[in-house]
């Protein structure tokens, strides 16, 4: 490696140099970069989200640690950034990394496409302006790093065209963006209240001294920047609330003509919002803040396929520490009927229940629909009750999908909700995820269940005949039971079930039951007195839609 050698080349090799020595100076300065962080939101991660940034850039530009060719590691620090952007600081960086890599791809084939001259730079850094406004929808707000990449690029430009040297045009593109950043505190209300530069501003110059101390072999001595907040005037706005989660994904097969009806879409849905493309036809880096982590993905999903999404909850919001959840643990339970909703609630579950509006009975919950509810659970790992309304491999692509966020999803085998309620009874969330899953498990596989509902037309079952408005005992999908009433079938089915064994009878009373609640209670629960002594018998009314009654024993 050169060091201090002030006409050292920028070429491929030079490039990895000037990455590895960027997340170097990012990781000295990222606790100096985060005090400063007010803008958009104060959630003091500015300095972490470009480390980490630039490090995903950095371990993609090592692949190509055998490349003499420029635009290849420039390629790659462009696509590393994208993949590992975190923040909107992230998506930022990963626009000005690819405005170099669109120049110097557009330059392959010339006299000498292996090194960046100033030219060549000054294009990059414009070319940078341009893409990382066009993220922000063609709005520019002074005072952020928007107002310091010009001013470098503008520096660097103007060396350019008096045929200066790039140690020159590195040095001036420094002290430009040097002097911007101090302009900063005065171009934004939120930054002079604080008493700050901008925190993404201040990012980049740490990335561009990098830069001239990789190429000069002389890093500048710059001030530590601190915060020194003013004191309120009277007439100060009352601040609003700051959204709760930060929405972050990789959209793919999006159309170019889509994006800004999505870019439309999440405004509605909150604020810092920020479409990157990735200069693959289709692929774009999505970012926002906002109250619905889940509006904010389905947004996505109306228009493509994301992936590695990440939400995280914004600490100025939250009080929690940037990156996490709105708590630890949930429980969230698939359910329906209002009676239902309101015993499951009342258990401490979250709940989602199929489309409550439909006509169909056998309506079921899809993969996108059990997504959106895992993330609206704001907790980082779910316990997740299925209850027989979610199909395999629905259940399997919606865990999937949540589980590449982040989020630690344990299914645990429900098929009915008698069985969720036998798991939700021995939750408990200071256990370790694993042991509470296997525990929920466990107490479901061993809760025996089965159906009661009302037959429609004569057919053959495993019992028997049946005849229109006949009381079928059902259990593992098969007809046990033949009555000619539900109540008598019920009975049937209590006494299938309670062979093996048991203390609790649990039923559940569906909206099919035409207002006999009370005699169908009655009734069971003079039969389990008397031909079960000891055994508890405890019903609900959930309301469900489809059979008559659902019993559990445990």
């Amino acid at each position: 490696m050169q060091v201090g050698n002030p006409d050292r080349r920028l070429d491929a090799a030079t490039l990895r140099d000037w990455a590895h020595t960027a997340v170097g100076d990012l990781i000295t300065h990222t606790d100096e970069i985060n005090q400063l962080n007010v803008f958009p939101v104060a959630d003091s991660d500015t300095g972490t989200n470009m480390l980490f940034t630039m490090r995903s850039a950095l371990a993609e530009a090592n692949t190509e640690a055998a490349s003499g060719e420029v635009a290849r590691v420039a390629a790659a620090l462009s696509s590393g950034a994208l993949h590992g952007a975190r923040g909107n600081s992230g998506v930022i960086l990963s626009q000005i990394l690819r405005g170099l890599a669109d120049v110097t791809a557009a330059e392959e084939g010339t006299a000498d496409p292996t090194v960046v001259d100033a030219a060549l730079l000054g294009a990059g850094l414009r070319h940078g302006v341009e893409l990382v406004i066009t993220s922000m929808g063609g709005r520019e707000v002074p005072g952020t790093i928007v107002s310091v990449l010009q001013a470098a690029a503008a520096a660097v430009e103007q060396c350019a065209a008096r045929g200066a040297a790039l140690a020159v045009a590195v040095t001036a593109a420094t002290d430009a963006a040097a002097a911007a950043l101090e302009k900063t505190t005065e171009q934004l209300d939120v930054l002079a209240q604080a008493g700050v530069v901008d925190a993404g501003g201040r990012g980049l110059l740490v990335l561009l001294d990098a830069l001239r101390s990789t190429i000069t072999g002389q890093a500048p001595v710059r001030p530590v920047y601190q915060p020194s907040p003013r004191p309120r005037s009277a007439e100060a706005v009352t601040e609003q609330p700051a959204p709760q989660f930060e929405v972050m994904y990789l959209l793919g097969e999006c159309a170019p003509e889509d994006t800004e009806a999505l870019r439309e879409r999440l405004t509605q849905l909150g604020e810092s919002v920020a479409i990157a493309t990735s200069g693959v036809v289709g692929g774009y880096s999505v970012h926002v803040h906002t109250d619905d982590a889940g509006a904010a993905v389905e947004a996505g999903l109306a228009f493509g396929r994301p992936r590695r999404i990440q939400i995280s909850a914004l600490a100025g919001a939250t009080g929690l520490p940037p990156g996490s959840w709105a708590r630890e643990r949930a429980v969230l339970a698939v359910v329906d009927g209002e009676g239902a909703q309101e015993l499951f609630d009342s258990e401490g579950a979250c709940v989602l229940r199929p489309d409550a509006h439909s006509a169909d009975p056998t309506m079921m919950v899809t993969a996108q629909q059990l997504l959106r509810a895992v993330v609206d659970t704001g907790a980082a790992q779910v316990m997740l009750l299925p209850n027989g309304y979610v199909a395999a491999e629905e259940l399997v692509a919606g865990c999937t999908a949540a589980i590449g966020w982040g989020i630690d999803v344990v299914p645990v085998p429900t098929g009915s909700m008698v069985q969720g309620l036998s798991a939700l009874a021995v939750h408990d969330p200071g256990r370790p995820v694993v042991d509470d899953g296997y525990t929920m498990a466990r107490v479901a596989g061993t809760t025996r269940h089965g159906s009661v509902r009302v037959a429609t037309e004569q057919a053959l079952t495993w019992a028997g005949t049946c005849r229109p408005g006949d009381g079928l005992g059902i259990a593992g999908d098969e007809v046990l039971i033949v009555a000619g009433d539900v109540g008598t079938a019920a009975i049937g089915l209590i006494d299938l079930l309670l062979a093996a064994g048991g203390e609790l009878v649990t039923v559940l009373i569906g909206a099919e039951s035409d207002g006999l609640e009370g005699d169908v209670v009655d009734v069971l629960a003079k039969h389990v007195h008397d031909r079960h002594p000891g055994i508890e018998l405890a019903a609900y009314v959930t309301g469900h839609r489809g059979d008559v009654l659902l019993i559990g024993v445990e």
